[in-house]
């Protein structure tokens, strides 16, 4: 979907927006037709794997249903600080699969509950601390896990478009997949208004047709399955003990629980940009919501013994299909697993839709879902820094995803973690990152506390950076101007009420490329002085005139401004260029 006029997404319903329950239950019935033949096929490859027997993988599997649907809720109506406040569907993460196979091949399910809560408490440590992790995981690199994403899935959707049932014709598969894509690719391109939201639907059902004319819809699945029942088998129990097991595996799970939450921080910045009508700044403050809540998920996979979840990034590619980012459908998505957790009948109609038809709907999502990894990489500008490490950290992905690059020279456990595109390529951006935050030039700082009587202090402290940099006395005093205005941004974020006081300010500065990256790192207001910045931009008098003057002289001293807000944090980012090299 596609931005119209003055940067407004062309949405049926934003976040904030209530549809009615009849379309809500249909787009989350989109979803869960999209996701649940995943979610259930993912815990049958680990647990059969693994060693597991039936009864484990049905309870395994019926928990999985389970958690997805109250973690999915949890993401659409955050519980406090848990939970981001938009669609993000949350299931089975396949990133998990060679660590959770290995677990229970050493202790049973047992050993593979007790990893996963212990590791699933690393995540809620990174949801709090995610601002000090702001100058590693990027705009640029969660974009470029996104785009891997991509890589990753991509060849399942094709294996399951061309896989052919025992017994039928050679060109079932491929025919029902084509029939499916094309569907669904005309209702996205041409259709309007309400067609357009059941444009999923109405290509899974023409492609079960043709399915059907092939003899490969399997009837038979549905027709044994129960009606209504839980397990029998129930919980299987932890292994609390500290076993030499437990201590060897948990480094793997805490590792891939680092993967899996970048890619959490990934889909929940790209969620927020196609999820309001006019473009908003990324509001951290979801993003560590979203993460908090993905580590809620996986203490509930630990605690019900199944394979861990994470969010489903086609998430974002529906609501940009559909134009319905509107959280009440979140709710009905997770309320539909909940559901379909105990009725198996129900979850075998969705189980029976052949391969092909699921691997059309992967490749038409995928593809969308790329292309939001291109922008995201794109939003803040691209020079030869960030292409280095776009373009290396994503063909390091593809080339081990691929086999082009041998994994098993890197010995049995670290092989199989970069076999998968998504890890390899994000710890190479990852490292990359790092490794520019590490080797650039020093950052000098100074600590005041955040009110109007810092301001001299800030000045002086910043035109003896630029004199000692050699800039001149010009950078000196637009480096003391911009910090004046982004200080009278950041005071205005503050509630009135608030003992400015006792809150602390950290301002740092180094050069960069000629110009100067000064951060601000200050206690958390409400609004966003990036949106406020459109608006002086824009349409001034949306905001009071007493700010408007300030705003718009900080857009003109400053080549760029970005606000990253997170829970109790505040951090600008401001960078100045001499006026030659802005004009």
């Amino acid at each position: 979907m596609t931005a119209g006029p003055g940067g407004h997404r062309d949405l049926r319903h934003q976040a904030d927006e209530k549809p009615s329950y009849p379309v809500s239950f249909g787009l989350a019935f989109q979803y869960v037709l999209l996701n649940i033949a995943g979610i259930v096929i993912t815990v049958a490859i680990v647990v059969r794997a693994g060693g597991g027997g039936e009864s484990y993988l049905a309870w395994a599997a019926f928990a999985a249903l389970l958690v997805c649907g109250i973690s999915t809720m949890l993401q659409a109506r955050p519980l406090g600080r848990i939970g981001a406040g938009y669609i993000l569907l949350m299931g089975t993460s396949g990133v998990f699969i060679a660590v959770s196979v290995a677990a229970l091949r050493l202790g049973g399910p047992g050993l593979l509950a007790t990893l996963i809560v212990a590791s699933s408490l690393f995540q809620f440590l990174i949801s709090s601390r995610l601002s000090l992790l702001r100058r590693v995981v990027t705009p640029t690199v969660a974009g470029t896990v996104i785009m891997l994403i991509a890589v990753t899935v991509m060849p399942i959707g094709f294996d399951l478009s061309f896989r052919t049932p025992d017994g039928a014709g050679p060109a079932a598969a491929p025919l029902t997949a084509l029939a499916t894509m094309a569907i669904t690719i005309v209702i996205v391109l041409r259709a309007k208004g309400a067609l357009r939201l059941w444009g999923s639907v109405i290509g899974a059902v023409g492609g079960c047709l043709v399915a059907a004319g092939f003899g490969i819809y399997d009837v038979g699945v549905v027709g044994d399955a129960l009606w209504f029942g839980v397990p029998a088998a129930g919980w299987p129990g932890f292994d609390l003990r500290p076993t030499p097991e437990f201590w060897a595996m948990l480094p793997a799970f805490v590792f891939v629980t680092l993967v899996g939450a970048i890619e959490t921080i990934g889909d929940g910045m790209a969620i927020q940009r196609v999820s309001w009508r006019k473009r908003r700044a990324t509001d951290f403050r979801a993003v560590q919501g979203a993460v908090a809540a993905d580590g809620v998920g996986n203490l509930l996979s630990g605690l019900f013994a199944t394979v861990p979840n994470t969010t489903y990034s086609n998430s974002v590619s529906i609501v940009d299909i559909t134009g319905i980012a509107a959280r009440r459908v979140g709710v009905c998505i997770g309320l539909t697993f909940v559901a379909l957790a105990f009725f198996p009948k129900a979850t075998a109609v969705l189980l029976a839709i052949p391969n092909a038809v699921v691997g059309a709907y992967i490749v038409v999502l995928i593809a969308i879902l790329f292309v939001l990894g291109v922008e995201m990489v794109a939003q803040d500008g691209i020079d030869y820094r960030k292409a280095t490490i776009i373009g290396v950290s994503f063909w390091v992905g593809a080339g081990f995803q691929s086999g082009q690059i041998p994994s098993e020279h890197f010995g049995a456990w670290a092989g199989q973690l970069l076999e998968n595109g998504m890890t390899s390529g994000g710890l190479v951006a990852i490292a990359l990152s790092a490794f520019m935050e590490l080797s650039g030039p020093r950052r000098r700082r100074i600590e005041t506390g955040l009110n109007a009587e810092a301001h001299p202090k800030i000045r002086r402290f910043l035109e003896d950076f630029a004199s000692r940099a050699g800039m001149g006395e010009e950078m000196g005093g637009r480096l003391g101007l911009a910090a004046e205005e982004t200080l009278a941004a950041l005071l205005d974020q503050v509630e009135e009420d608030d003992a400015l006081g006792r809150r602390r300010l950290r301002v740092t500065a180094r050069t960069d490329s000629g110009g100067v990256e000064l951060e601000y790192l200050a206690a958390a207001g409400e609004g966003n002085i990036e949106d406020r910045l459109a608006f002086a931009g824009g349409r001034a008098a949306e905001i009071p005139v007493e700010h408007d003057f300030s705003l718009r002289l900080l857009s003109h001293l400053a080549t760029s401004v970005r606000h990253q807000k997170y829970h109790d944090t505040d951090i600008v980012s401001v960078r100045v260029d001499p006026v030659a090299a802005k004009g």
